[in-house]
Protein backbone atom coordinates (compact mmCIF):
# COMPACT_ATOMS: atom_id res chain seq x y z
CA UNK A 1 0.00 0.00 0.00
CA UNK A 2 1.45 3.34 -1.03
CA UNK A 3 1.89 6.19 1.44
CA UNK A 4 -0.38 8.36 -0.73
CA UNK A 5 -3.23 5.83 -0.67
CA UNK A 6 -2.78 5.21 3.05
CA UNK A 7 -2.90 8.96 3.70
CA UNK A 8 -6.11 9.44 1.67
CA UNK A 9 -7.80 6.55 3.48
CA UNK A 10 -6.86 8.07 6.84
CA UNK A 11 -8.34 11.43 5.79
CA UNK A 12 -11.67 9.91 4.83
CA UNK A 13 -12.43 12.64 2.32
CA UNK A 14 -10.29 14.60 -0.07
CA UNK A 15 -10.62 17.22 -2.79
CA UNK A 16 -10.25 16.37 -6.48
CA UNK A 17 -9.30 19.38 -8.60
CA UNK A 18 -10.07 19.37 -12.31
CA UNK A 19 -10.13 22.11 -14.92
CA UNK A 20 -13.42 23.73 -15.89
CA UNK A 21 -12.28 25.45 -19.07
CA UNK A 22 -9.49 27.70 -17.84
CA UNK A 23 -10.55 27.71 -14.16
CA UNK A 24 -9.82 25.10 -11.50
CA UNK A 25 -12.80 23.26 -9.99
CA UNK A 26 -12.54 21.29 -6.76
CA UNK A 27 -15.01 18.99 -5.10
CA UNK A 28 -14.98 16.49 -2.24
CA UNK A 29 -14.59 12.77 -2.86
CA UNK A 30 -14.62 9.95 -0.35
CA UNK A 31 -13.97 6.80 -2.36
CA UNK A 32 -10.54 5.72 -3.52
CA UNK A 33 -8.83 2.43 -4.18
CA UNK A 34 -5.33 1.47 -5.20
CA UNK A 35 -4.38 -1.10 -7.81
CA UNK A 36 -0.67 -1.41 -8.47
CA UNK A 37 0.74 2.11 -8.75
CA UNK A 38 -2.58 3.65 -9.77
CA UNK A 39 -5.40 5.20 -7.77
CA UNK A 40 -9.04 4.79 -8.78
CA UNK A 41 -11.83 7.27 -8.14
CA UNK A 42 -15.53 6.73 -8.63
CA UNK A 43 -18.11 9.28 -9.68
CA UNK A 44 -21.27 9.42 -11.74
CA UNK A 45 -22.33 10.89 -15.05
CA UNK A 46 -24.80 13.34 -13.52
CA UNK A 47 -22.19 15.95 -12.58
CA UNK A 48 -19.51 18.05 -14.25
CA UNK A 49 -16.45 16.27 -12.86
CA UNK A 50 -16.58 13.42 -15.36
CA UNK A 51 -16.90 15.86 -18.26
CA UNK A 52 -13.96 17.88 -16.95
CA UNK A 53 -11.81 14.76 -16.49
CA UNK A 54 -12.62 13.65 -20.03
CA UNK A 55 -11.81 17.10 -21.47
CA UNK A 56 -8.56 17.58 -19.53
CA UNK A 57 -7.11 14.48 -17.91
CA UNK A 58 -4.71 16.38 -15.64
CA UNK A 59 -5.96 16.47 -12.05
CA UNK A 60 -4.80 17.04 -8.50
CA UNK A 61 -5.96 15.41 -5.31
CA UNK A 62 -5.44 17.29 -2.04
CA UNK A 63 -6.25 16.34 1.53
CA UNK A 64 -5.42 17.32 5.09
CA UNK A 65 -5.64 14.95 8.02
CA UNK A 66 -8.35 16.03 10.46
CA UNK A 67 -6.91 17.73 13.55
CA UNK A 68 -3.46 17.89 11.97
CA UNK A 69 -1.28 20.07 9.78
CA UNK A 70 -0.28 17.04 7.67
CA UNK A 71 -1.35 17.34 4.05
CA UNK A 72 -0.89 15.71 0.67
CA UNK A 73 -1.01 16.87 -2.93
CA UNK A 74 -1.11 14.26 -5.69
CA UNK A 75 -0.74 15.31 -9.31
CA UNK A 76 -1.73 12.82 -11.95
CA UNK A 77 -3.45 11.96 -15.19
CA UNK A 78 -6.94 10.48 -15.20
CA UNK A 79 -8.38 7.97 -17.63
CA UNK A 80 -11.88 6.55 -17.64
CA UNK A 81 -12.01 2.88 -16.66
CA UNK A 82 -14.92 0.65 -17.63
CA UNK A 83 -13.47 -2.61 -16.31
CA UNK A 84 -16.38 -4.40 -14.57
CA UNK A 85 -14.06 -6.39 -12.27
CA UNK A 86 -12.37 -3.20 -11.04
CA UNK A 87 -15.74 -1.50 -10.58
CA UNK A 88 -16.86 -4.45 -8.47
CA UNK A 89 -13.69 -4.17 -6.43
CA UNK A 90 -14.45 -0.46 -5.87
CA UNK A 91 -17.91 -1.42 -4.62
CA UNK A 92 -16.41 -4.03 -2.29
CA UNK A 93 -13.67 -1.77 -0.91
CA UNK A 94 -15.59 1.50 -0.60
CA UNK A 95 -18.86 1.26 1.34
CA UNK A 96 -19.72 4.87 0.45
CA UNK A 97 -19.90 3.87 -3.23
CA UNK A 98 -22.02 0.82 -2.44
CA UNK A 99 -24.55 3.13 -0.76
CA UNK A 100 -25.06 4.85 -4.13
CA UNK A 101 -24.44 2.07 -6.65
CA UNK A 102 -25.30 -1.48 -5.66
CA UNK A 103 -23.92 -3.13 -8.78
CA UNK A 104 -21.32 -2.51 -11.49
CA UNK A 105 -23.78 -2.31 -14.38
CA UNK A 106 -25.59 0.78 -13.13
CA UNK A 107 -25.50 3.20 -16.07
CA UNK A 108 -24.44 6.27 -14.07
CA UNK A 109 -21.53 4.56 -12.22
CA UNK A 110 -18.20 5.81 -13.60
CA UNK A 111 -14.66 5.13 -12.49
CA UNK A 112 -11.40 6.86 -13.39
CA UNK A 113 -7.87 5.51 -13.07
CA UNK A 114 -5.34 8.09 -11.92
CA UNK A 115 -1.77 7.55 -13.04
CA UNK A 116 0.10 9.18 -10.17
CA UNK A 117 2.78 11.61 -11.31
CA UNK A 118 4.02 13.43 -8.22
CA UNK A 119 3.17 13.18 -4.54
CA UNK A 120 3.93 15.92 -2.02
CA UNK A 121 3.43 14.80 1.55
CA UNK A 122 4.03 17.31 4.34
Amino acid sequence: MSKAYEFLKECGSFIVITMNGDSPAGRPFGAVMEVGDDLYLSTNDMNMVHKQMRANEKIQIVAQKPGSMEWIRITGVSEECGDAALKQRMLDECPVVKQIFDQTGIEHFLMFKVKVGTVELK
